[in-house]
């Protein structure tokens, strides 16, 4: 088990055994709150290259993620 899923359940299992309504609803709040903040706005840059990725989808430019495993396996071969 990964030291995130580790984290993860003993979490779970430190507000399962949370009682107090008024601290699981603070708790919430501060979560809630959290989640929110990692969101921010996207540069230019990269506001271009989903406008680029959105051209190459209409334009038919893909590749199977198949053929993108092949490429990989070739690439890292040559190393």
């Amino acid at each position: 088990m990964s030291t995130i899923d580790h984290l993860h359940n003993k979490l779970i299992e430190k507000i399962l055994s949370i009682q107090n309504e008024d601290y699981l609803m603070a708790l919430d709040n501060f979560l809630t709150s959290q989640v929110n903040s990692n969101f921010s706005e996207l540069s230019e840059v990269q506001k271009q290259m989903l406008d680029k990725s959105e051209s190459d989808i209409e334009e038919g430019r893909l590749i199977s993620q198949e053929a993108m495993n092949r490429r990989n396996l070739e690439w890292l071969n040559e190393l």
